[in-house]
């Protein structure tokens, strides 16, 4: 309970909240937008989700980001803040941003989708992406999380007292019974003292 109780106080305390800003969008091909879709053209664009997720995250997007924001870090350090996935293996994608500012998060997330469009298809002629969803920013930070980090740290707390209690039987070397002599000495018992209860004297 002691070690659950120092996880819960480190993830709340101790560890920087992190939010998390997320919009979607949907993939086409060129002739998704003229005709009715087949099978082929939505294998076509779920394919292509891959290849707009390396886009987005790409310094082509995210440098325009940086400059437009004037944000103090580098690419190398944005870029580790930005996810891109499929919805459900769908035409479907999901851009997260994520930092301890969740405006900022926000603000990162609303000019990735206002950029990314328009680089997109310049690199890629054969499909467009269109916004379905906005940047929104998450109620509660996504971590720590607070439930997951007591859980483990009692359980890491429940494993190490069972582990030190074996250790301490397994170092105990003291005799419980006439039983433990006689096998680990091989001695006879000669004979066997008695406890008794102590008796309190009530003087007159």
């Amino acid at each position: 309970m002691v070690v659950g109780m120092i996880g819960f106080l480190i993830s709340v305390f101790v560890l920087t909240p992190i939010y998390e800003a997320s919009a979607t969008m949907i993939v086409n091909t060129r002739q998704d937008q003229n005709a009715n879709v087949t099978n082929d053209q939505l294998l076509s664009a779920k394919n292509l989700v891959d290849t707009y997720a390396i886009i987005i995250q790409s310094d082509r997007v995210l440098e325009p980001v940086i400059q437009k924001l004037n944000l103090d870090e580098s690419y190398e350090k944005l870029v580790k803040k930005v996810s891109v996935q499929d919805v459900n293996n769908t035409q479907v994608m999901r851009i997260a941003v994520k930092d301890s500012n969740a405006e900022k998060a926000k603000a990162i997330n609303d000019e990735i989708v206002e950029v990314a469009p328009e680089i997109i298809m310049d690199s890629v002629e054969a499909g467009s992406v269109k916004v379905i969803s906005y940047p929104t920013i998450s109620q509660k930070p996504v971590s720590p999380n607070v439930k997951k980090n007591t859980a483990i740290a009692t359980l890491l707390g429940v494993l190490a007292m069972f582990g030190i209690a074996v250790l301490r039987h397994l170092n105990d070397n003291t005799f419980k019974s006439e039983t433990d002599i006689q096998q680990q000495l091989d001695l006879p018992i000669l004979g066997v003292i008695p406890t008794t209860e102590s008796c309190g004297v009530r003087e007159s």
